[in-house]
């Protein structure tokens, strides 16, 4: 198996007919993919089988901001390690026991042992991994208030307000828009609950990603002269359990698990 050095080096095999049956514009566009590791080679219907298999399966090559994950990640584990996970539990609402602490993620459990090692019934990717470690370190164990509010009214928020509406709710709305089953879905498989509707809204739920980090999103649909929206608030708590940024690279990890599912109905957030 050998890795590409750059796209031109894939796009000299394709035959650059631009024939779209590989669901990209151009046959450049998807040698660009299959550089970054998104497509495989062999996804082009019309390269030929023995070029494609003498190339092998291409790495998925990670950007930076992902490698700058990866690195926080590591940082909290060791910290992690050095902290009193007894102690963390009372502030956390979690539960520790047998070395570990376990919390409650979207309803299933997630554990962390002494050593940093994470144990977990579904899979979790490293914007919420990074977080609930974060959640773990710093939370206050201060009580909800069962205030809403928007991540620019919390300390700090108005600094990351912009970056998560760009980066989670616009994408989020969009599936709201065209997935009709998405609240249904959300409810069932992320153990949200609907709740009454808050802010005049034709649908509301509440996700509960960490056990003092409740999340409520309410949607409005589109009436004649007007757009759906769809708002996402905040208990008031949250910025003494886990912060501004902490809340974004949450809504981040929640989104990559709604556009698995999306995807699946034909939705993407892009």
């Amino acid at each position: 198996m050998s890795q590409f050095n750059n796209v031109m080096e894939i796009l000299k095999l394709l035959e650059k007919s631009n024939c779209r049956k590989c669901d990209e514009p151009t046959c450049l566009a998807f040698a660009a993919k299959v550089f970054t590791g998104e497509k495989q080679l062999s996804d082009c219907p019309r390269i030929d089988p023995e070029t494609a298999a003498r190339h092998g399966v291409q790495e998925k090559k990670k950007t930076a901001y992902e490698v700058d994950v990866d690195r926080a990640l590591e940082t909290m584990k060791e910290k992690i390690a050095r902290a009193d996970l007894s102690e963390a539990s009372s502030r956390t609402g979690g539960v520790f026991e047998n070395g570990k602490l376990t919390l409650k993620i979207m309803g299933k459990d997630f554990s962390v042992d002494q050593n940093g090692k994470l144990y977990s019934d579904i899979h979790v990717n490293p914007w919420v991994a990074g977080p609930v470690l974060s959640y773990i370190l710093n939370c206050e164990g201060r009580s909800l208030t069962g205030d809403w509010a928007p991540m620019r009214e919390l300390p700090g928020g108005k600094d990351w307000a912009r970056f998560f509406e760009h980066q989670c709710v616009r994408p989020l709305k969009k599936v709201a828009d065209h997935y009709t089953d998405f609240f249904m879905d959300i409810v069932k498989l992320f153990n949200g609950r609907k709740t009454d509707l808050f802010f005049q809204s034709d649908m509301a739920l509440v996700l509960s990603p960490l056990p003092l980090t409740p999340i409520l999103i309410c949607y409005w649909n589109p009436e004649e002269g007007m757009e759906s929206d769809l708002k996402v608030f905040f208990d008031s708590s949250a910025g003494d359990n886990i912060g501004a940024e902490g809340l974004y690279s949450l809504g981040v990890g929640i989104l990559r698990m709604f556009e698995k599912l999306s995807r699946r109905h034909g939705v993407t957030t892009s």
